[in-house]
């Protein structure tokens, strides 16, 4: 997995956004990666003293306390934070603009649970903003399990499922998604290939080429069998490979991984691969 240096976590304050806050948080601090809270407008009375407090966060968390400066964030923990609030404007148009001008690694959004996106990703405002990144995209539910613990800040990450075909080639999803994984929950987080029919993808161990990685098969409907298999072992995180010539968001629109997103109980990770 090639280093993540840049969390992108835009927001509308909406409460839905608190546990994906923590995970941007989370991933950004174990990287030692800058972390961008770029507040999205919504158009209703959105307050911006409702900024997510990394600060008090990381108090809570026991790493420093709440008030020392912020410079001592980065001087202490290794990782920077910036603040963005958008200017009034259409919000796809300063989102779709921040993200050209600085390339996240990785983006953490909010969804409310089966119903998609959380509201400021809803109807147009999605479509426009999804052309704009082809990141590996982490989305966090409101509602059900999640991996990053909001008062303590530990990563309950042990169970990684990755649905797996022919196309999108899945390796490099598999790649980034363990990398991941290992780098929140060390060598503890595990693996379990899933691929729905009866012929799968020969996936080797990064470390251990001559290995191929076992696949567990299923039969039936795909996304009931995803979602069975995500509650039965249980999982901690779903990881899904899109193809990488369009936007995570172009693909997930009436695509498996939105079927998938809309019912998963834990969070979704959409990796493009090309």
């Amino acid at each position: 997995m090639q280093p993540i240096s840049t969390v992108l976590h835009p927001t509308d304050f909406s409460n839905a956004s608190a546990d994906a806050f923590v995970h941007a948080l989370k991933i950004a601090l174990v990287a030692k990666a800058m972390l961008y809270i770029l507040h999205v407008p919504s158009g209703g009375d959105d307050d911006v003293m409702a900024f997510p407090h990394v600060r008090d966060t990381l108090a809570r968390w026991g790493l420093m306390e709440a008030d020392e400066p912020p410079q001592a964030v980065e001087a202490r923990l290794g990782m920077r934070v910036a603040k963005v609030d958008l200017e009034p404007q259409a919000p796809e148009d300063g989102v779709r603009r921040f993200i050209a001008e600085h390339k996240p690694d990785l983006m953490v959004l909010a969804t409310e649970a089966r119903q998609g996106v959380a509201r400021w990703l809803h109807g147009s405002v999605a479509e426009k903003l999804a052309r704009a990144t082809t990141a590996p995209t982490l989305f966090v539910p409101a509602k059900g399990r999640t991996f990053v613990d909001q008062m303590r800040g530990e990563v309950r990450l042990h169970h990684v499922l990755i649905p797996i075909d022919q196309r999108p080639k899945p390796a490099a999803a598999v790649g980034f998604a363990m990398g991941l994984a290992h780098l929140l929950a060390g060598m503890s987080a595990e693996e379990r290939l899933l691929h729905i029919g009866k012929e799968p993808p020969r996936i080797a161990r990064h470390n251990e080429p001559d290995r191929v990685l076992p696949v567990a098969l299923r039969k039936g409907d795909v996304v009931k069998a995803i979602i069975d298999t995500a509650n039965d072992w249980p999982a901690d995180l779903i990881a899904m490979a899109t193809a990488g010539h369009r936007s995570v968001f172009d693909l997930i629109r009436g695509s498996t991984t939105e079927q998938v997103l809309r019912q998963a109980p834990c969070p979704v990770l959409a990796v493009p691969v090309g």
